[in-house]
């Protein structure tokens, strides 16, 4: 059985975007491709027990085992050498995508303290959108007794043949991202 939001997104997302913005294909309809969620573990290199709980907590949130990413560069000022483990990402494709988005709209986004709404500028140019949380235990898969140390994570969705911003955030909109007015 497919998730809820791609049911919904082929049934109704789909031909309301179409005849908003007056595609003459349903092949120009914007389209959710993946999510990347990114978690930096900069004291990894100092205590490598600190990356496998930033690890196993990431997993327990995607459903997905995240893979270790490396720095590319030495940086003294943050006393990082190249090659270094500094943070861990999960890119989430097909129905894992729209499961997580669908937690992350309605579980998760109204658990985070004095909530005013997304901010609507965050789009790069292209049309990808990319969230910031402060911290983890808003996920109610963490537990609080479990959690090493609170870190914040990024969350980029990209969004494929999005010709402007404005219909990547009418897309997000739709499968329900509260946007600050």
């Amino acid at each position: 059985m497919p998730a809820r939001l791609k049911q919904r997104y082929n049934t109704a997302i789909r031909t309301e975007m179409e005849q908003q913005f007056h595609y003459k294909n349903v092949m120009q309809v914007p389209k959710l491709e993946k999510i990347v969620v990114n978690m930096g573990v900069g004291d990894g290199q100092a205590e490598p027990r600190l990356l496998e709980a930033a690890m196993s907590e990431l997993a327990l949130l995607t459903g997905q085992k995240p893979s270790i990413r490396l720095a590319k560069r030495s940086i003294a000022g943050f006393k990082v050498r190249a090659g270094a483990k500094i943070a861990c990402m999960v890119t989430l494709r097909g129905d894992r995508m729209y499961e997580f988005l669908d937690r992350l709209v309605n579980i998760v986004i109204p658990r985070i303290r004095d909530f005013r709404g997304l901010a609507p500028n965050s789009f790069d140019k292209v049309g990808n959108y990319t969230l910031g949380l402060r911290e983890q235990t808003i996920f109610p898969e963490v537990s609080l007794d479990s959690v090493a140390k609170v870190r914040g994570m990024n969350i980029t969705f990209v969004i494929s043949k999005a010709g402007s911003i404005e219909e990547s955030r009418e897309l997000l909109k739709k499968f329900g991202m509260p946007f600050r007015a």
